[in-house]
């Protein structure tokens, strides 16, 4: 079967011989920002679609498995969090998330692309229905920079909802990116962060890990779930533990699609080639 370009988006995979294509109905928005191309579609199967320089950053369908483990997971396995800095995020889908928790009393979301955002509460409004929410606070500026510039312990937990490590968004595994967040954090602070395919990026998410581990985190953990839409179809996030691993988490009674107590903790158990690494 060959595809129709002009109704079929292809996200090729080049390093991995394998692309994924999704059929569009209607380019909806296309634009060059001060920092990437953004792009948003409407797909016949997917709901809408929305790309930075070419690349599937979230639809409709499957956002909110992503949203959900970049979130709940860290949030329940710290013991108290109030303070919350989102990394990133600009499509708000964290953001929302987060705000669910009742406890939590502010969330300062930093993203660079203040059109990220935009177009979010444009084209993908439901992941935007908690942006007026009083605890919510955005800066559109270099999050790097905000890092470094935190005050001491001022963060119970910090979420990096980055995109891939090329240009710009590579300082964002770095070491003295994940050492300014450790100062960021407060003693009991965890940090997650996105770390890719681990069928895809394995090398990736031991040098991110190893990072993590070299910079003071006493504790490193991961987080697997299914993301169809992204490279291999399968993700992870990283979580790395200022002060210990806590040996029980907190249940929470929150509306989600698909994290639950279950999930949690299923999420957490290593496929056997990523402990072949240990």
């Amino acid at each position: 079967m060959k595809l129709n370009a002009d109704k079929w988006f292809t996200e090729v995979y080049s390093d991995d011989g394998c692309a994924l294509s999704l059929e569009f109905s209607e380019k909806l928005h296309e634009e060059q920002t001060g920092w990437q191309k953004l792009e948003i579609y409407q797909t016949t199967g997917f709901g809408r679609l929305m790309l930075l320089d070419g690349c599937i950053m979230l639809t409709d369908r499957d956002n909110f498995i992503y949203h959900e483990m970049m979130t709940h997971p860290v949030l329940c396995s710290h013991p108290d969090p109030k303070r919350v800095l989102i990394i990133g995020g600009g499509d708000c889908g964290c953001l929302r998330e987060v705000l669910k928790h009742k406890g939590i009393k502010h969330v300062h979301q930093v993203d660079l692309d203040e059109r990220v955002t935009w177009a979010s509460e444009k084209y993908f409004p439901d992941l935007c229905e908690s942006n007026n929410d009083e605890r919510a606070i955005f800066s559109f500026t270099d999050g790097v920079a905000f890092v470094e510039q935190a005050e001491a312990g001022s963060y119970d937990v910090i979420i990096v909802d980055s995109v891939d490590p090329v240009g710009q968004a590579a300082r964002l595994y770095s070491e003295d990116f994940y050492r300014a967040c450790f100062n960021a954090l407060s003693e009991k602070g965890i940090m997650i962060a996105q770390s890719e395919s681990p069928l895809f990026h394995k090398s990736l998410i031991e040098s991110m890990q190893s990072r993590m581990a070299g910079v003071g985190y006493n504790d490193i953990s991961s987080l697997f779930f299914p993301q169809c839409t992204y490279p291999s179809g399968w993700w992870s996030a990283s979580m790395a533990f200022k002060d210990g691993k806590p040996s029980e988490f907190r249940k929470v009674d929150i509306e989600t699609k698909y994290y639950n107590n279950d999930i949690h903790q299923a999420a957490q158990a290593v496929p056997q080639f990523m402990r072949n690494s240990d």
